[in-house]
């Protein structure tokens, strides 16, 4: 996804916590437990069914809520909403809250330029519009609006999710998601008159764009399930040709649809000088295969570049016959190797980057390689020539994460942003021949770096594994075990945190507060073991480093358990559920967000049987089944204990980890849990997983989740 929008990634803030006791730091400005309001919640009614695995019995009493068209499934929504709004309601600052963060997000936001046909593009916001719009301006011309999704629909809900210009640049098919859906419609327009030139292709899922000249591009997609959308999905995605000036109907599979090609995730991408077809075919989320088809030979048949999903590999680049493509097989940090077309095999591969102890990630542009190594989830950038000579190691402008260096083989220019937790994102300039970067556009928001300090430190999980942690707060903390804290966590699917700027979280501590995101087992940070040590029947240890991070914050005195606050999103929404139930004692707030909460049925909705290879299914085997009852959150809420303040937020239009995972953990929470702290749940309606979500539903959850944790923390103003 070329030119997909991410800006709006980074202000997905992260916050949370959760415990039996609370620190005062002084009598007017907190409050006890007892003292807040208690909550009366909606009756959920319990059914009776009850599956068997493996000769064991396990009720699932609230089934009837993965009934998302359900008017009692509807009603539920409703009556939750209306409890944890009206309760949101009465804390004394959440409009405070509100009111700092949207003046903080109110700021010019401008994205790297990108060059197709006669024409540089670029996004911007300019403050508190919901989505960013897309521009256009020749050479010395004036900036012009090229697509504004915000016309896209009246509440701001429906995005730009990709597009993908032909290759002289006349032509331009974009996607957009409607309510957050993982279902897209691509609209392919005319670049110059911005005039759509056929019907919409809809249908469209987990899928890019891939032109070939100006006749057609390539994209994915599965056949819809019958009945709800939330149902599982086919094992069979497609890859489609579509050749413009014909139906849909009409489309061609190029890929897939067979039993020898039968695969969850197929992906395609065209060499830039139109001469290759590349084909990634996978059949969960980790390891795919690998094909090649020559687009210059009329009914040329796929060749096999790898049969198996031993590693992750794909295509970096061509340069006529040769191949360079980046991979973990057999170099688990990723390596670049080279190949010809002819003889595309491993056994014929050349090394041409080679793997070292750090993670690679690599990009190409204006005829040179850039490696971006992670060196303890920080950035540091190597810039190589095509034989694979070190060319220069780039000075950035610090310590923090760096992206972009990508471009065409012709570009004079590269672009790359750099930021951390308290540098906001800034684009620079890079000459690649020179190598001299200079600044090309710096955001004017009220927030001063100088202000802030972050400081990286290695704790000790269960097992002896030192895990990094970064931890950013207002310079002149005292440690002294009072500070409202959140702890972020992901670890999971070879996914890398790596340091950026959040909007929220800077207003977050600028009320005096400590951010803290550790590098868990599970993630990406220290290259495939690093993810392998955490997934299946591993996963406890993921769980394991996000308690003892809480641990460190509490014995080094940054915070408290009765001032500390967990967040995570997704599959870092297992994290906070699984963290919660095994130590509630641990935390104050808990907030597990569009969290895969229900480990026994994940694999039952939409793409979920995808995730195998990160969790394992209760169907593989007794030992698997038991190992994931053992953790999953929705079946380990037992009766009378005290968890932590909890506020569950899901989306109703999350077709990927689908609001039922949440409705059924609430539910659980609500009806087991002492009263001492609320079990509430948020349900965004018309939104989704997260994705092209409005700038204005940002802000709202962002104040309801801050002002939900510092009043859980005991707080009836807001901390100095």
């Amino acid at each position: 996804m070329k030119h997909a929008i991410t800006l709006l990634a980074a202000a997905m803030l992260s916050a949370c916590g959760g415990a039996k006791q609370d620190v005062n730091t002084s009598q007017d400005v907190t409050v006890s437990a007892e003292q807040q309001q208690q909550v009366t919640y909606p009756v959920t009614r319990k059914g009776d069914t009850v599956d068997n695995y493996f000769g064991t019995d396990v009720a699932d009493p609230y089934r009837w809520l993965e009934d998302d068209r359900s008017s009692e499934t509807e009603a539920w929504v409703k009556a939750q909403n209306e409890v944890t709004f009206s309760y949101l309601a009465q804390i004394p600052f959440r409009d405070e809250v509100r009111a700092k963060l949207e003046k903080s997000w109110n700021f010019e936001r401008v994205g790297a330029p990108f060059k197709e046909g006669e024409y540089h593009y670029f996004y911007k916001n300019d403050g508190l519009q919901n989505q960013f719009v897309l521009y256009r301006q020749k050479d010395g011309g004036e900036a012009e609006v090229f697509l504004d999704p915000n016309t896209f629909s009246e509440d701001g809900t429906t995005s730009l999710a990709d597009i993908e210009f032909s290759k002289d640049g006349s032509l331009a098919a974009y996607a957009i998601s409607e309510g957050g859906s993982d279902w897209r419609k691509i609209i392919i327009i005319d670049a110059k008159t911005k005039e759509q030139l056929e019907p919409t292709l809809v249908d469209v899922k987990f899928s890019g764009i891939s032109w070939v000249g100006n006749d057609g591009f390539f994209y994915s997609s599965y056949d819809k399930p019958e009945g709800s959308e939330l149902s599982a999905m086919t094992d069979q995605h497609k890859l489609y040709y579509h050749k413009l000036g014909t139906a849909q109907a009409n489309d061609q599979v190029v890929f897939g649809g067979t039993a020898e090609q039968k695969h969850r995730y197929v992906g395609a991408s065209v060499t830039e000088d139109d001469k290759y077809l590349l084909v990634s075919a996978a059949v969960s989320t980790s390891g795919n295969k690998l094909f090649l088809k020559d687009l210059t030979k009329e009914d040329s048949k796929f060749v096999t570049i790898l049969d198996h999903t031993d590693s992750d590999t794909d295509l970096l680049d061509n340069d006529g016959d040769k191949l360079y493509l980046v991979t973990n097989l057999n170099a688990p940090n990723r390596k670049v190797v080279m190949t010809s077309a002819a003889k595309p095999t491993p056994d014929n591969w050349q090394e041409l980057i080679p793997e070292t102890d750090n993670v690679l990630r690599i990009s190409k542009g204006a005829g040179y390689l850039f490696a971006n190594y992670m060196v303890d989830a920080i950035a540091q950038v190597k810039q190589y020539d095509y034989s694979g000579k070190l060319v220069r190691e780039i000075e950035l402008p610090g310590i923090g994460s760096a992206g972009g260096f990508s471009g065409k083989k012709d570009a004079e220019t590269l672009y790359y942003s750099f930021a951390n937790y308290t540098t906001p994102s800034s684009i620079y300039a890079f000459k690649p021949d020179s190598g001299k970067s200079e600044l090309y556009n710096s955001p004017k928001i009220d927030f001063n770096p100088e202000n802030y300090t972050s400081e990286q430190v290695f704790y000790t999980s269960k097992d002896g594994t030192k895990v990094p942690m970064i931890i950013s707060y207002k310079k002149g903390l005292k440690k002294d075990g009072t500070n409202p804290t959140i702890l972020y966590g992901y670890g999971g699917f070879n996914v890398s945190l790596t340091p950026s700027f959040s909007v929220a979280n800077a207003v977050w501590m600028e009320m005096g507060g400590v951010y803290a995101v550790a590098n868990l087992r599970g993630g990406g940070e220290y290259g495939k073991a690093w993810h392998n040590a955490g997934v299946q029947q591993k996963k406890q240890n993921v769980f394991d480093d996000f308690i003892a991070a809480a641990e460190y914050l509490q014995q080094q005195n940054y915070t408290s358990a009765g001032k500390l606050a967990i967040r995570g999103g997704s599959n870092g929404g297992l994290l906070v559920g699984a963290a919660m139930t095994q130590r509630p004692e641990l935390f104050k707030v808990a907030l597990p967000a569009v969290g895969v909460l229900d480990m026994l049925r994940y694999h039952t909705f939409t793409a979920g049987a995808g995730w195998a290879y990160d969790y394992g299914t209760s169907e593989q085997s007794a030992d698997m089944f038991q190992y994931l009852k053992a953790y999953s959150p929705v079946h380990n809420v037992k009766e009378g204990v005290t968890y932590p303040a909890t506020m569950v937020t899901t989306a109703d239009h999350d077709d990927r980890v689908v609001p039922a995972h949440s409705f059924k953990f609430a539910a659980e929470l609500q009806a087991k849990a002492t009263k001492v702290n609320p079990q509430l749940i948020r349900i965004d309606v018309n939104a989704g997983h997260g994705a092209g979500m409005p700038v204005s539903m940002v802000i709202d959850q962002a104040a309801d989740i801050f002002s939900f944790t510092l009043y859980s923390m005991g707080y009836q103003q807001l901390p100095q």
